[in-house]
């Protein structure tokens, strides 16, 4: 009876430990370090085409050209997914708390002016931080199962450090950080529509295979891969 005792009290705090081990924020690897800093040029605050008239043209658009984008379309597209527009630090898309969980790369194929390669955007200073030479997206295209990743003259890879959120707002704060990755994908939506781009959300892919690919830290998870490129014509 003894021995049962203390089986059952050393599966309790095996279990207790896990559970426990589950709530602490996981270690924070540090971030490559950059191959070299792309100053972006300033994002436009005007366009042609009014937010009705975006949501209106707002398609996933899965075929693209073989054309180049500009710096200044991914100066935009970025901003607009997660761009200073305050001193006080707010940015384009609300996030709970202001506690902006989100991180933001982009693979680079096909842009002129600027390096094929591995980038992640640096929000404050609204440049890029060039982690990587290669371009990887054929690798995320396998990893998603969706040929269309490759296709884009860019892929940007939305993902989210959750204990940003969660310190706050405990595991209510998991789904406050998806609405925010919703609300920043929404906006490069409308972005490309501006900018008469085509562009995909894409959710479906192994996350281990995109971090690894990515050399994203531990605490961090892949949540979009969203390819975005020049409109395929007929």
């Amino acid at each position: 009876m003894l021995q049962w005792k203390i089986l059952i009290v050393t599966i309790l705090l095996a279990l207790l430990g896990i559970t426990v081990a589950s709530c602490l924020p996981r270690a924070s690897m540090p971030m490559p370090t950059p191959i070299a800093t792309v100053k972006l040029p300033e994002p436009r605050f005007e366009s042609d085409i009014s937010v009705e008239e975006a949501f209106l043209k707002r398609r996933s658009e899965r075929e693209y050209a073989n054309s180049p984008l500009t710096l200044e379309n991914v100066s935009q597209l970025l901003w607009a997914a997660q761009g200073i527009t305050d001193p006080r630090g707010f940015r384009t898309a609300p996030s709970a708390g202001g506690l902006y969980p989100l991180e933001l790369y982009i693979v680079v194929g096909n842009v002129e002016n600027l390096p094929v390669g591995v980038y992640k955007y640096k929000t404050d200073a609204h440049e890029l931080l060039k982690l990587g030479e290669n371009d990887v997206r054929e690798q995320l295209a396998v990893a998603s199962g969706q040929s269309w990743v490759k296709e884009g003259a860019v892929c940007v890879v939305i993902s989210a450090v959750y204990e940003r959120t969660t310190q706050k707002y405990g595991e209510r704060g998991i789904r406050y950080v998806h609405m925010e990755a919703g609300h920043a994908a929404q906006n490069i939506y409308l972005q490309a529509v501006a900018l008469d781009l085509g562009t995909v959300t894409v959710g479906g892919f192994s996350s281990e295979a995109v971090k690894g690919i990515m050399g994203m830290p531990e605490n961090e998870e892949p949540l979009y891969l969203i390819p975005v490129g020049k409109k395929k014509t007929d």
